[in-house]
């Protein structure tokens, strides 16, 4: 009895998922990767970070080569970081500043170096979704199902094929969820292992606990505050979800003990387990300063040093100074998002994201050849439609599925959704101008949600809503399973039509006008 509330919810390593997975995934890099130098030129925001990752390559810090001076920029370097490792690779052109490097280890066009590493990162996701997934639900199908769905998102394409930070935020935040779950996969284990060792779970003190030593630190509980680390060293918002990480390692802690036996649950995590939390929160933020390695170790950086920057409360002492230098910068930056208020016309609200109330074009374009008098090309952030219209009815039936099995599943993914966008709702309510991409680290925790649905309607629930039954059903559930399965099959290829019908304008097709206008279903809430 014990063993089985110790169980893990993962299938059995084999090489069917991974080739199932890798078929998914090469479908993604496909279409991130293709023609992936179109549109030409800066696109949107690009033409920020584009420059700020050269510099970064180039001086290690960010640069204004106008005014041949340091820039002030607001988000941290990481994500810049990433976009100029695919510039340093495949080369940069900025005709503007006069700057056109060959690539180190290939010369291609300059978008294709920039947005190099958003593909690769944008691609790299959906492998991450696939096997959370798949170890979540214990199923290759569900898994597959999710990291397809992902796959062909408008939403997340054009990220991963624009140099802008969103996609690497996504990627951070997911990688340290897939962490958290091995995490917690690892701690029933290791508890499962010692009870088959005869370990007394009452007993006081060590001799109630597994056994210690290396081998048996929380060793992804520390990868998941490296990966926060480095989330948080793209853009400050991975903040919302720490709270959600700390609770989830308190609640699967917790949980694992009480399954054990362990008398007193809530007071030994505090005891063994909260400090691990704490460390991992220290790996977070140790993670967070190295990434600004460069600013730290340069004499060039923006208030890096108080000789240029007087009156700024800076200061010259070795290593304290540097420090006490980016603190400073922080408030700075700091001060400049709380004053974030202009009018844009692509400006959103958080409750408009998740109908497509308002997406945000990119690029657009009336040149080209499409065979018509009048041409229209454009790479708008649009979801997937029948797939973004999806989760809100989603995200109810897996609250009421939730409640109704106690399933840890349903509320890990509800969390995460959460943490991903009711803080912007606070930030609405002060005035803050918002864009539909900052919901992008909570898209694959609401494709979670979907496929957890979908696993509802396709199979019934094993005891406890875990892993499907298996194969003794009786024949009432073997119908259900075939109605299910056609059901769950038309929603995916519906999904895939409609990700077919609206690719060209995720990606900048030229078409006639007539065939770009009919894409418009929300009328100039889409123009």
């Amino acid at each position: 009895m014990v063993r089985r509330r110790l169980a893990t919810v993962e299938g059995r390593l084999d090489g069917h998922s991974w080739l199932a997975t890798m078929l998914v995934v090469a479908i993604a890099a496909i279409v991130r990767f293709a023609n992936l130098s179109h549109p030409p030129g800066k696109i949107f925001d690009e033409i920020y970070y584009a420059r700020d990752a050269w510099a970064l390559i180039d001086k290690h810090v960010e640069w204004n080569y106008k005014d041949g001076g340091p820039s002030y920029v607001v988000h941290p370097p990481l994500g810049k970081w990433l976009i100029g490792l695919g510039e340093w690779a495949f080369g940069y052109s900025d005709a503007e500043h006069g700057i056109s490097v060959p690539g180190q280890l290939w010369t291609t066009s300059p978008e294709f170096g920039w947005r190099f590493s958003a593909a690769l990162i944008g691609t790299l996701s959906v492998l991450l979704l696939i096997r959370t997934g798949r170890r979540m639900f214990g199923s290759t199908l569900l898994g597959c199902a999710a990291g397809l769905l992902l796959a062909l998102d408008g939403f997340h394409l054009v990220l991963s094929r624009t140099a802008l930070l969103d996609i690497f935020l996504l990627f951070f935040v997911l990688a340290a969820f897939a962490t958290l779950v091995l995490d917690r996969d690892a701690t029933r284990r290791r508890w499962a292992r010692a009870l088959a060792a005869g370990l007394d779970p009452t007993a006081p003190g060590r001799a109630g606990r597994p056994p210690g030593g290396w081998r048996n630190w929380p060793w992804w509980r520390l990868a998941t505050g490296v990966l926060l680390g480095c989330a948080f060293a793209v853009k400050w918002s991975a903040l919302f979800f720490v709270p959600a990480f700390a609770l989830l390692m308190l609640l699967w802690d917790v949980g694992a003990r009480r399954s054990a036996g362990v008398p007193r649950p809530w007071r030994a995590t505090m005891l063994d387990g909260f400090p691990q939390m704490v460390l991992a929160g220290v790996l977070m933020a140790v993670t967070y300063v190295a990434t600004w390695w460069g600013w730290l170790l340069s004499q060039d950086g923006y208030y890096r040093l108080a000789e240029r920057y007087p009156g700024a409360g800076l200061s010259d002492t070795p290593v304290i100074g540097a420090l006490w230098n980016l603190v400073k910068y922080h408030q700075a930056a700091l001060g400049f998002h709380n004053q974030l208020d202009d009018a844009h016309k692509y400006q959103s609200l958080p409750w408009q994201w998740l109908l497509l109330g308002r997406p945000v074009a990119f690029y657009w374009s009336g040149d080209g050849n499409c065979g018509q008098a009048s041409c229209a090309a454009e790479v708008l952030l649009l979801g997937t439609p029948l797939l973004w219209w999806s989760f809100l009815p989603a995200l109810a039936a897996l609250i009421w599925l939730g409640l109704a099995r106690r399933d840890w599943r349903a509320g890990a993914i509800l969390l995460f959704v959460g943490a991903g966008l009711l803080p912007w709702f606070w930030f609405a309510a002060d005035g803050r101008t918002m864009f539909s991409f900052y919901a992008a680290p909570a898209v694959p925790f609401l494709v979670l949600a979907v496929v957890y649905v979908l696993g509802a309607i396709a199979t019934p629930a094993g005891p406890g809503g875990g892993q499907p039954v298996g194969a003794t059903d009786d024949e009432a559930s073997q119908d259900r399973r075939l109605v299910g399965g056609v059901i769950v099959g038309a929603y995916l290829a519906l999904v895939v039509l409609c990700f077919a019908y609206f690719y060209p304008i995720f990606v900048g097709q030229v078409l006639p006008y007539a065939e770009w206008s009919a894409r418009m279903w929300l009328d100039g809430r889409w123009i």
